[in-house]
């Protein structure tokens, strides 16, 4: 007999899952997301208006919030909730006293209200 094999023949149970229900621990941001947020942290830094951000992950959401100080409530706040995914866009952008400024189904879309924020008129 090879090594680890008993000779006794046990039947093995398994249980049968139609529909395998597999919930996340937490939900995250993917790299491109993630790369895209931090890129408009950079640029809003760049030009003094953030300071500091956080970030947090549950089950139901992964946000990011950006301060001015951070001591202050946050500046901006961006939210994925997959929940959401087939309904209004797992995507919002909270203000700073938690109002909603945008809701959608893509992030370039939610984050365009702060891009606007950096865009200055050039006179030649």
């Amino acid at each position: 007999m090879a090594a680890g094999v008993t000779g006794s023949a046990s039947p093995i149970s398994a249980a049968i899952v139609a529909f395998p229900c597999h919930v996340p621990l937490q939900v995250g941001f993917e790299r491109m997301e993630l790369q895209r947020i931090l890129d408009l942290y950079g640029r809003m830094v760049a030009a003094g208006l953030w300071r500091d951000y956080a970030m947090n992950f549950d089950k139901e959401a992964a946000q990011f919030s950006a301060f001015r100080r951070a001591a202050e409530r946050p500046q901006a706040r961006i939210e994925k909730r997959p929940s959401l995914r087939g309904k209004q866009g797992m995507w919002t952008l909270f203000g700073e006293v938690g109002q909603v400024l945008k809701r959608g189904h893509e992030l370039a879309g939610v984050l365009s209200p702060l891009e606007r924020k950096l865009l200055k008129v050039v006179e030649d």
